[in-house]
């Protein structure tokens, strides 16, 4: 029976349908202008830039201009690029001018259908960003379009690890910038702890279109992108807490899984309050007495180290340190840690050198950032299983667009077997026979351990034709991936999420020709090389097309939808055929955690035999519920973490916008002035009780109090003896008196000093308390969840001590302020502007598991590690090469030059 939804559906297309419909006719317009565009010069083609932008300042709209700009790309693109959009490019790049995420099947172009509305939109001059995963992609994409835009008149920058502030302030001046989010995120950071305004590099957030929009929107919007600087050495109390854990037996802590929680019952809390006091740790009578908050945090860290952190799953141990796998992609991400004390608790556990923790100097959540330019857009092969939360949290619908060509993958039914053993051997299997037919295998899997365990089955099998592209290995992974469309090729890889190569059948032509004809000088023998490259390729396509393209063999499920089905988008590109299946056993992390033992016992009782699989849609249906539940639950979180950091962000905006008027304004004496005149209102009414008898005021403590904020000496005693003395008089006074002396210290060091002065110090106070707010908030949020045992909100209940403690941190900066600037003596030297603290950047981006900052010093953030002899680098350890130029034979002594080698990867 078809329901009226579908009925409706069938009659009039789904909601998507009529959207991408609704493009149709402004597909016509640009196509009837096409042959116009044909028989310009190329100089008047690029002289249209300048008439759209006189039509803007006459009061034109960019939506006016949408159909002749398009086209000009369109013709553009077609003569410095040689290719031309198809009419569903043109689609996805209105979708993103309409504040829209683009959602394209890999292989469909989406790099290309970008340059159409970052053109358009480049025209209004106020500056447009391209956001990718890594500094690879940025660096490829800005030097490819970047001719496309140049050819057009429109200038293009590119922000990549390692620039000095002046080059970063160029890129972002230009027309079109291209950058990575964590870049984008870590200047922003950085330009509101500057000191002076013509240090900051960025200006404003106008357009983005965020490429991998699902990765850097959704995966790396759970943990917020941090700026941090070391605290002391506290090695000796992670070490302490650690030992007790092992002491401690099931009953006394209670793990879920699911939720990623661990926690002590009444009986391990007992045993830990009497371990505690017996090391001397435990102030008071009681675990959770609210002196011991700090102790609570680290031997709940402690527990979660080795109760829900797994090595080679989590995390691996390689010289000395702990390594994160990223969860996504199964990759290493050297430099990154888990804050809050976690890694340290790893270290303990694992017995390595345990690194000083961090204090966060500031944060900010990728969901604010990315909120805070005036138009978003977006593009990725998946994002529609999490078009609610794109809508609920960014205002952004999520568009399929159509493939040029008809899909021809066909996605078979999951095999569901009893054990792990079984599914692994029904794998090897199928490897096994379409290898032999020459069809090429990318077999996927969720972590390295599984990729290893893999790689050695089908060793044991006999099998030794395969490449594993992973964590440990993934230095030559642009190769690898781009030859793993080779007929017969096996490919075992780890998440391949946003790897930015595509697996073309028959291999990557373009890697292949740079690679192979690397060194050789134009000429007769280079261009035959070329020629046979070229023709083998082609030949190799063919076969693969026979074979029946590419096919997708998964290990396993993975907890989100859209990352299996990132794995399936490999096949089928650009209407290729291809093959897709997953293999499943109980098992499995997401079928055990979903309540597989009843499904054990019922396929034992219908008597499935060893080595039999399972294969339903009902099957498919039950694991897609569960992925629903996990997709859900992750919502949540972020949901979760957005509506504390918005509480954060409120307060964030208010410092970050004072601190813009501070540094803009020519003078600020009158601002401190105000300060001035509070903090002695302050004073008088805490030392001089409302409607009290004189009788009653605290003359001596208000005398200390001027002497100490204000560095006066004043005769309180004897103005509060004088008959008929009101507290308004002796308010006036004291504020007369601080002006006073305020004016005689700005008159001796001159009204230019003077301003700079007080706008160091009321920056640099201000910079220094809202750091220690920062902690203090991490600090609240740690324990408000207690809250909630007590019926009250959590959220609630944190935003009102948030916004007690913006009231502290504001009422403290009055008073540190006009307290040094009361003691402030000038000594005659060239003023300097302070230096930035020490800093480091934490966040990972979950498409490709590189930390882009890792843990090194970020002080400044001018220049690339210095160069370093070739004698003193150690070619196993990338760490001691130091600055490599492109050109240079790559120090791993691959015999490459570095750009095609390791620098491919920098």
């Amino acid at each position: 029976m078809v329901s009226f939804g579908g009925l409706a559906r069938k009659l009039f297309g789904s909601a998507n349908d009529r959207r991408v419909r609704s493009y149709q006719p402004k597909v016509q317009a640009i196509g009837a202008l096409e042959a116009a565009m044909q028989k310009l010069s190329d100089d008047e083609l690029a002289g249209k830039t300048a008439e759209f932008r006189q039509m803007i300042a006459e009061g034109k709209t960019i939506d006016d201009l949408l159909v002749p700009a398009f086209a000009v790309v369109r013709e553009a693109s077609r003569r410095v690029l040689k290719m031309r959009p198809f009419d569903v490019q043109l689609i996805g790049g209105m979708i993103l001018n309409d504040n829209s995420i683009a959602e394209m099947k890999t292989g469909e172009g989406k790099t290309l259908v970008a340059t159409l509305p970052v053109y358009l939109n480049a025209l209004a001059g106020k500056g447009v960003h391209v956001v990718t995963v890594n500094d690879y992609l940025a660096r490829r994409d800005a030097a490819t379009m970047g001719r496309l835009y140049g050819f057009l008149g429109l200038t293009t920058g590119v922000i990549v690890h390692g620039l000095s502030d002046e080059e970063r302030r160029a890129a972002y001046a230009c027309d079109i910038t291209y950058a990575t989010n964590n870049e984008l995120g870590f200047d922003y950071l950085r330009d509101n702890m500057k000191y002076d305004r013509t240090q900051m590099v960025q200006r404003g957030h106008n357009y983005a279109i965020v490429d991998e929009v699902d990765s850097i929107l959704v995966d790396e919007a759970r943990t917020p992108l941090i700026i941090s600087g070391p605290l002391d050495d506290r090695s000796d109390l992670y070490t302490t807490i650690d030992a007790f854990i092992p002491r401690l037996s099931p009953e006394d802590y209670e793990i879920d899984e699911k939720q990623r929680s661990a926690n002590f019952s009444e009986a391990g809390t007992e045993k830990l309050e009497k371990m505690l006091r017996e090391a001397g740790l435990l102030k008071g009578n009681a675990l959770y007495d609210v002196e011991n908050v700090a102790i609570v945090h680290h031997v709940n860290n402690a527990l979660k180290a080795h109760k829900l952190f797994q090595r080679d799953k989590d995390y691996i141990v390689r010289n000395d340190e702990v390594v994160i796998i990223d969860e996504f992609t199964g990759r290493m991400m050297p430099g990154r840690r888990y804050s809050d004390g976690q890694h340290q608790a790893l270290e303990a556990k694992e017995k390595v050198t345990i690194q000083p923790e961090n204090q966060t100097l500031a944060s900010i959540t990728f969901q604010n950032y990315f909120r805070m330019y005036d138009k978003l857009a977006g593009m990725t092969g998946t994002a529609a299983t999490e078009a609610e939360e794109f809508s609920n949290i960014y205002g952004l619908d999520v568009v399929e667009v159509p493939t040029n060509l008809p899909i021809k993958r066909i996605d078979d039914h999951d095999e569901v077997y009893r054990t792990a053993e079984e599914k692994y051997q029904a794998i090897i299997t199928e490897i096994k026979a379409a290898h032999e037919k020459g069809q090429p295998v990318l077999v996927g899997t969720t972590s390295i351990e599984k990729s290893e365990l893999l790689a050695t089955l089908l060793k044991q099998a006999g099998f030794q034709n395969f490449q594993v592209l992973n964590a440990r290995y993934h230095e030559q992974e642009a190769y690898i991936v781009s030859q793993a469309g080779v007929p017969g090729a096996v490919t075992i890889a780890t998440n391949m999420a946003g790897r930015g190569t595509d697996i073309q059948l028959g291999g990557n032509l373009e890697m292949r020709l740079e690679r192979e004809l690397e060194g050789m000088e134009p000429g007769p023998e280079r261009d035959a090389r070329e020629a046979a490259v070229v023709a083998e390729v082609k030949a190799l396509k063919e076969k693969a097309l026979a074979a029946g393209g590419l096919y997708v063999i998964a290990s396993e499920r993975h907890e989100s939808r859209r990352i299996d089905n990132q794995l399936r988008g490999r096949s089928g590109r650009q209407g290729d055929p291809g093959r897709s299946k997953f293999y499943l056993s109980l098992q499995d992390d997401l079928m055990r955690i979903f309540g597989s033992d009843r499904m054990d016992g019922m396929l034992q009782k219908l008597g499935l035999k060893e080595g039999e699989a399972i294969v339903h849609p009902w099957i498919n249906k039950a694991l897609e519920r569960a992925q629903k539940k996990v997709e859900a639950r992750n919502f949540d979180i972020r949901k979760n973490l957005l509506k504390y950091d918005d509480v954060l962000n409120d307060q964030r905006k208010v410092i970050f916008e004072q601190r813009i008027e501070l540094m803009d304004a020519p003078s600020i004496s009158e601002y401190v002035a105000d300060m001035r005149h509070d903090v002695v209102n302050e004073m008088v009414v805490q030392h001089i009780p409302e409607r009290a008898y004189a009788e009653q005021w605290d003359a001596k403590g208000l005398k200390a109090a001027v002497q100490q904020t204000l560095n006066l000496d004043l005769p309180v005693e004897e103005w509060v003896k004088e008959e008929g003395i009101a507290e308004d008089d002796i308010r006036a006074r004291l504020a007369e008196a601080a002006d006073k002396a305020a004016a005689e210290k700005a008159e001796r060091f001159g009204p230019e000093v003077m301003t700079y002065v007080e706008r160091q110090v009321v920056l640099q106070t201000l910079d220094h308390l809202w750091r220690e707010h920062i902690v203090n908030l991490d600090h609240l949020r740690s324990v408000i969840g207690f809250r909630g045992y007590a019926q009250r909100d959590p959220l609630q209940e944190y935003k009102a001590e948030a916004f007690e403690l913006f009231q502290s941190l504001l009422n403290n900066l009055r008073s540190a302020v006009v307290s040094q600037l009361m003691r402030v003596e000038i000594m005659r030297q060239p003023a300097e502007q302070p230096p930035l603290p020490d800093m480091e950047a934490h966040h990972i981006d979950a498409s490709t598991g590189e930390d882009e900052f890792g843990s090194r010093d970020r002080s400044q953030f001018l220049a690339e590690e210095a160069t370093v002899a070739p004698e003193n680098r150690d070619p196993n350890d990338p760490s001691t090469w130091g600055r490599v130029s492109r050109n240079e034979p790559c120090p791993c002594g691959s015999g490459q030059k570095y750009k095609h080698c390791h620098g491919a990867f920098a």
